[in-house]
């Protein structure tokens, strides 16, 4: 993407982007029809091409004619000329040279100054070939010379196939997508307005599930760009007249692909249309017929100290906290297992549990003061329905310097009485590196630094659980469903009861670089694991936009709703109980 690497100050600042307004709006024009139009009198319409565009982009990943300065004739297939826009067009030849190794496509890199073209244009270009970042264009464009209109068809492509790693003989090419393509992930979409959809549904994490690979999952994403260089823009794509969700659908993308910063992109040259596959969920899903409901939810850093992890400002705050009260009173939950809550004695658990009394009534709920919360800014917390279950004998924790966030234990009973049972609250160590080393540090194997710590974590945890009785280990457990420290907790007999309950598609609580997965875990020990009678995740956070969130900054004012969705990134987990 020429123009957007000169305008940004980094390349990393800009890793791609997504369908703009201009384009839902039908800003692009349709390709013209054949016809005889007359050439602008000042065109050079009688000087032959000196190459084929075909030559120009070669057999290889680069140009074999850089540096010489060309002209090559083709039809205007994507016109991005505007300054905020790519600064150019693209143009593809009519007639194939048979040759499949070779695009028949080009971008100039030409504003309005040189000559203002259009979709369906056949144009001569005189400029020098070069190869910018990855991409062959004609840059410092000499001269565009209109010279009547003509067509070029699409050429359609199944993304599905499975060879999509290797895409630079349909570089700048007008290129059809005629299967369904998944939304699977939009965290730029609010600054950059970028999608990027795959196909055979959404990408999962390798190391969450059998049978998906990082390769496989690179063959099936495709990157759907705005052809636009403006950060932060005024009208988000997508949003209007409801906000695009992972796993939402498009059938029959079609643009121009090129190729910037490291990744093959698709400009459209024709309306986007997502369809509503993945609708919001109004509420969790059934658990059976329990008489205790248990949730985990990470908070995204609830803080009552401003400027730190959490809100900047104190109407950051306040939207946090009406969010965070939402998806808690949609929960509906009588014990719930919280991350990343600000460890400052009782006063952050304090403020979101009067909150949510205020919501649902005087003394709904109240917590458990943590008995050693850790030196870590975040740690874990419980709160609970003292009308519904009540705390058996002391809170307990872990002393093990393994962990930053040390795990919270508390043992309840119904108050209509019955067996008891322990929520074992945990928030293990984050994949980011930082000064991880030996074991610790990343080993290639897809679970990230730190991964023997978390390890550590998940057997002290196991330790832990053997010693209460009926344990129900639940959080954030930084770790994917096919990862170690999750292992360990199976081999020490606590089964996973979201694969038991959810079906695999649907068993996901974030989504990372386009995949998503399981992080947010709940696990029962044997003898507790007879009395779930169903869990649930649900999908109030992972799948929503994070232009949705609490933040002001960037975030579109109209955007911002007190509801539930985009509360956290990540999805609170529901588990039902049936408790004698």
């Amino acid at each position: 993407m020429p123009t957007l690497a000169r305008m940004l100050e980094t390349p990393t600042a800009r890793a791609a982007a997504a369908v703009s307004a201009a384009l839902l709006a039908g800003g692009l024009v349709a390709l013209g029809a054949p016809g005889a139009q007359a050439a602008p009198g000042d065109a050079d319409c009688t000087t032959p091409a000196d190459h084929k565009i075909s030559q120009v982009q070669g057999s290889g990943d680069s140009t074999p004619l850089a540096g010489a300065t060309v002209r090559v004739e083709g039809v205007v297939t994507g016109d991005f000329q505007r300054g905020d826009q790519l600064g150019g067009f693209y143009l593809q030849d009519p007639v194939p040279d048979g040759d499949p190794a070779t695009s028949e496509g080009l971008f100039a890199y030409a504003g309005t100054s040189v000559a203002d073209v259009k979709v369906g244009d056949r144009v001569f270009v005189t400029g020098r070939a070069v190869e910018y970042n990855g991409l062959t264009e004609l840059s410092s464009v000499a001269s565009v010379d209109v010279c009547g209109t003509g067509t070029v068809a699409p050429t359609a492509y199944d993304l599905a196939r499975g060879d999509g790693t290797r895409l630079e003989h349909l570089e700048n090419m007008l290129v059809t997508f005629p299967g369904r393509l998944t939304a699977t992930e939009h965290y730029q979409l609010g600054r950059y307005g970028e999608v990027a959809v795959s196909a055979g549904g959404r990408l999962y994490q390798p190391t969450d599930r059998p049978g998906v690979t990082q390769a496989g999952n690179d063959r099936r994403r495709l990157l759907v760009d705005d052809g636009s260089n403006v950060q932060n823009p005024a009208t988000v794509p997508f949003t209007s007249p409801q906000a695009l969700r992972l796993g939402d659908t498009v059938s029959g993308l079609t643009g121009v692909l090129t190729y910037g910063f490291g990744t093959y992109r698709l400009q459209p040259t024709r309306p986007v249309a997502f369809r509503r596959d993945n609708p919001r969920p109004a509420a969790p899903g059934p658990v059976g017929a329990a008489n205790v409901k248990v949730a985990s939810f990470n908070t995204l850093n609830w803080f009552t100290t401003l400027g730190q992890r959490g809100a900047g400002t104190a109407q950051e705050q306040e939207r946090q906290l009406a969010k965070l009260v939402a998806a808690l009173k949609g929960l509906d939950a009588d014990v719930v297992g919280l991350m990343e809550v600000e460890n400052n004695g009782d006063t952050a658990v304090k403020a979101l549990v009067d909150r949510l009394n205020a919501a649902v009534g005087a003394g709904t709920y109240s917590w458990v003061r943590h008995p050693d919360p850790g030196t870590d800014a975040i740690h874990v917390a419980l709160i609970y329905r003292p009308a519904k279950v009540r705390p058996v004998g002391k809170p307990v924790s872990v002393q093990d310097e393994v962990f930053e966030r040390p795990p919270l234990a508390q043992t309840f009973r119904r108050v209509r009485g019955g067996e008891p049972f322990t929520v074992i609250v945990n928030h293990f160590k984050s994949k980011s590196c930082g000064e991880a080393t030996g074991p610790d540090a990343d080993q290639g194997d897809g679970q990230g630094c730190w991964n023997a710590r978390r390890v550590r974590q998940a057997k002290a945890v196991a330790a832990l659980a053997r010693t209460v009785p009926h344990p129900l280990v639940i959080g954030d457990l930084n770790s994917y469903g096919a990862e170690d420290p999750v292992k360990t907790l199976r081999a020490a007999g606590l089964a996973s009861q979201t694969e038991r309950f959810v079906p695999a598609a649907r068993r996901y609580s974030y989504v990372y670089d386009g995949q998503a997965g399981e992080l947010d875990h709940v696990l029962a020990g044997r003898s507790l694991a007879r009395r779930v009678t169903g869990a649930t995740i649900w999908h109030i956070n992972s799948d929503e936009a994070t232009i949705l969130d609490y933040n002001t900054e960037y975030n579109p004012p109209s955007l911002y709703r007190p509801d539930a969705f985009r509360s956290s990134d990540h999805d609170p987990v529901l588990i039902g109980l049936r408790m004698h």
